[in-house]
């Protein structure tokens, strides 16, 4: 696929053009094609210049010429819709081909940020008037920011494409251990961004683009990693196709032609009506909503409510990631033998209801007793994923996976994205945390009652 491909297909200029008039209405500047294609043009003016190859500069068009077709949706959060629209798109095109695009994203995302930060660009700004921004922002900023929503939409698209391809190698293959692995091996990677980024940053004498080099070494050896792996996935096609008795020549490279026949979206009917389905959306949203905004406060919880010095304040909230990435492999080796994913899904979220409940009436305010519930947490943090993930797959049909996947982690990032400026409003209106930590609980009181229901 080529940049010229992207600008003539009909439904990437219906998506531009409404996305357009979506923004106008809203106050927004010009984001049409001339918008959209001056990006395009800039991002492979930036990777050219840096001396990449003419493919991963085309791709860089690509991205550029794709970043703003989320706005058709919401503002907020924009790369993230506009990667689940992508990914429709390119879905048609095998996962392979996802996969290798959503790598090659990421670094392309990357070098632009890394060019950005890196570069002195004396005083040259840009001038910004949108709604949540006005004024004049710094062009390393601009450019670093480019970067990072490109990386964002190749972020998107490449754990949509990691999750069907993960169920098409081990459906019947204990598929919750293989998930389980896949979301410690990522949290695994998010911890150590965390904690190495400024120390790196500091080896480097406070250059920040040190940790970001670092960074795009990383993705190059993921997309190679990729590109090694589209050569394995060839030969398990020929070996099904073998063993089915078909010829080669029918299968074009996959087992999707087999399973993931020309989609249409109305083929979509079948996600949108299925009760299960939005019973595990829906799950999905309120339990990582209880995790994942509670810890953005923990540590000012740690010590405001439960007296644990500054210095070591921030290390409880930081250990449940570590805790996950042995429980969630476990928990879904044990779902693997046993099923009951609705009852380990019930048990996580019962207990994610009543450890903020327990933060909330601020019983027993002692660092130790602290450390426990922490624990608790992290261990109600790895059964519910464990569980939640490997059941979309026994619920919808292998065409609509990646459909489901996107829809899926969309509506979690809208959450992700809104509970977080509400929590904020709460903690400043009550600095005790008792509201929070109550809208908190409620949360997995509502997750209860939806894994009561799957």
């Amino acid at each position: 696929m080529t940049f010229e491909d992207i600008k003539k297909d009909k439904a990437v200029n219906t998506y531009i053009r409404q996305a357009d008039a979506a923004l106008a209405a809203l106050g927004f500047t010009d984001h049409s094609f001339s918008h959209v294609t001056l990006v395009a043009e800039k991002a492979g003016y930036i990777l050219e210049t840096m001396g990449y190859p003419a493919r991963i500069v085309e791709l860089a068009k690509i991205a550029g010429y794709l970043h703003d077709i989320g706005n058709l949706v919401n503002r907020v959060d924009h790369s993230q819709s506009g990667a689940v629209m992508a990914f429709r798109i390119l879905d048609k095109m095998g996962i392979r081909f996802t996969g290798v695009l959503a790598c090659a994203l990421m670094v392309i995302g990357v070098c632009i940020k890394y060019f950005g930060v890196s570069h002195d660009f004396g005083g040259d700004s840009i001038y910004l008037n949108i709604i949540i921004f006005k004024g004049n922002l710094p062009l390393s900023a601009a450019i670093a920011s480019l970067g990072f929503s490109i990386f964002g939409m190749g972020c998107e698209i490449c754990g949509i494409t990691v999750s069907k391809i993960i169920t098409k190698w081990f459906t019947g293959h204990e598929l919750a251990l293989a998930m389980g692995i896949q979301v410690a091996l990522a949290r695994l990677g998010t911890a150590a961004a965390m904690m190495c980024s400024l120390p790196i940053a500091k080896a480097f004498g406070g250059k920040v683009g040190a940790p970001v080099l670092l960074g795009t070494v990383l993705l190059i050896i993921g997309l190679l990693a990729f590109i090694v792996y589209t050569v394995m996935d060839k030969k398990l096609d020929r070996s099904i196709a073998e063993a089915k008795g078909e010829s080669e020549k029918h299968v074009e490279g996959s087992t999707e032609s087999d399973d993931d026949e020309k989609f249409h979206f109305s083929d979509l009917k079948l996600i949108f009506s299925n009760p299960g389905f939005w019973c595990i959306c829906l799950l999905c949203l309120l339990f990582y909503s209880g995790v994942f905004p509670f810890l953005k406060f923990a540590t000012k919880l740690m010590i405001a409510n439960y007296n644990v010095p500054e210095s070591v304040a921030g290390i409880i909230p930081g250990l449940i990631p570590f805790g996950t990435i042995l429980l969630t492999p476990l928990f879904g080796s044990l779902y693997d033998k046993i099923g009951k994913g609705a009852t380990l899904m019930l048990i996580g979220s019962a207990m994610l209801a009543a450890i903020h409940f327990i933060f909330a009436i601020h019983i027993l305010p002692y660092g130790w007793f602290a450390v426990i519930i922490m624990i608790l947490l992290g261990v109600a943090f790895s059964l519910v994923p464990s569980a939640m993930w490997p059941s979309v797959p026994k619920i919808i049909p292998m065409k609509l996976l990646g459909s489901a996947y996107a829809i899926i982690f969309y509506i979690q990032n809208i959450g992700l994205s809104l509970v977080p400026m509400l929590i904020g409003k709460l903690n400043g209106a009550d600095p005790t945390y008792k509201t929070s930590m109550s809208v908190f609980c409620s949360f997995g009181v509502c997750a209860v009652v939806l894994s009561l229901l799957l």
